[in-house]
């Protein structure tokens, strides 16, 4: 019987697109740590000396990093409601959100991303949370899938000059992770607020995450794509479309098929006062 033929070493670039690919993109300290080495006995610690307190003076409180400092969940999302509701305009929605702490996202990430594109545009497309790349430049959909969109909006006489773009959640998520439920309630009111500001004619959201939080959706993107649903403001009754993430469809791209009927769908909602 023949002996297995063993699999070939990775190449030290394999490696580190294997690292990127999974998150994993940037280094926690200077030096290697052998995570499956058996740690050295850590001697007791000596007794603490006790301190007398001055009862006129409270007792220090042990220093929180502020990454862990975490708000009360309807704290927050009352918090984030009553702030969103106020803003005024664009300018000040950015500034609200730059100042609030409500979401612990915000302390791991590297800055805000906002928005992109023009903000009279008459079309609005949505997606669920920053990556890599935009977490480092501070626009949505600029790495691979920002290209692909760039090419699906493209095809219809689109551009980022008369589209404008955003995400759900405006932190991008530790190691890219899938935000959690109450991450996604905190923001909400936030990009709520974002769409009434922009009032498009026309809104997309794409992928399952964005559809289901906006759309009121419990429903895959599957059943969800290509129907189009009355989005409320509060103020004007908007009209919605869900269709595929373009990260989805780098994975998947047999149904770029069906997202091209969902682009010509959105093209001729278009047309008529374009026409």
């Amino acid at each position: 019987m023949m002996a297995p033929t063993p699999e070939p070493t990775p190449t030290l670039q394999q490696l580190l697109a294997f690292y990127l690919e999974a998150g994993v993109d940037c280094a926690l300290g200077d030096e290697p740590i052998n995570r499956l080495e058996e740690p050295e006995p850590v001697p007791a610690p000596a007794a603490p000396r006790p301190v007398a307190l001055n009862p006129l003076r409270p007792a220090p409180m042990p220093a929180v990093p502020r990454s862990e400092i975490t708000v009360a969940p309807d704290a927050a999302i009352a918090s984030a409601r009553e702030a969103a509701r106020t803003a005024p305009t664009l300018e000040a929605l950015r500034t609200l959100m730059e100042t609030f702490d409500g979401c612990a996202l915000k302390h791991t990430a590297t800055r805000l991303v906002f928005a992109d594109g023009n903000p009279e545009a008459r079309v609005m497309f949505v997606g669920e949370a920053p990556g890599r790349d935009e977490d480092i430049e501070g626009l949505p959909f600029v790495g691979r899938s920002g290209k692909l969109l760039d090419r699906m909006i493209a095809a219809i006489g689109l551009d980022r000059r008369s589209a404008y773009i955003a995400n759900v959640i405006p932190w991008r998520p530790p190691g890219n992770r899938t935000p959690t439920p109450q991450e996604t309630q905190v923001c909400l009111p936030f990009i709520q607020r974002h769409i009434e500001l922009v009032n498009p004619d026309v809104l997309v959201t794409l992928g399952n995450p964005s559809t289901q939080a906006l759309l009121g959706t419990r429903e895959g993107i599957m059943r969800t794509r290509g129907k189009w649903i009355d989005y409320d403001t509060g103020t004007r009754t908007i009209r919605a479309v869900a269709t595929f993430h373009p990260a989805y469809l780098l994975r998947s791209p047999s149904y770029k098929r069906l997202s091209w009927q969902d682009l010509r769908a959105i093209a001729k909602v278009l047309q008529p006062a374009t026409a």
